[in-house]
């Protein structure tokens, strides 16, 4: 429901758009659009930013300089 609402909004918006001068009408499309792209990074880097303080990578040469240093330590020892 919320698909077709947003549908039969963006058809009326590009309507309205036509309707009113050329220039203005392409100034405002453009806000729109640049302005969804903006909010879509800036949503895009939000959750990559929280996946990474819940889950942080750990890359396979950390994992394996940490178990030569843990093998470094117990063979010195």
């Amino acid at each position: 429901m919320y698909l077709f609402l947003s549908i039969i909004l963006a058809t009326l918006l590009g309507y309205l758009l036509l309707l009113i001068h050329p220039l203005i009408g392409g100034v405002l499309a453009f806000g729109i659009v640049a302005g969804g792209l903006v909010r879509g990074v800036y949503l895009l880097n939000n959750i990559n930013r929280r996946l990474n303080e819940i889950a942080p990578e750990s890359d396979r040469v950390q994992k394996v300089y940490e178990a030569y240093l843990k093998e470094k330590n117990e063979a010195s020892s």
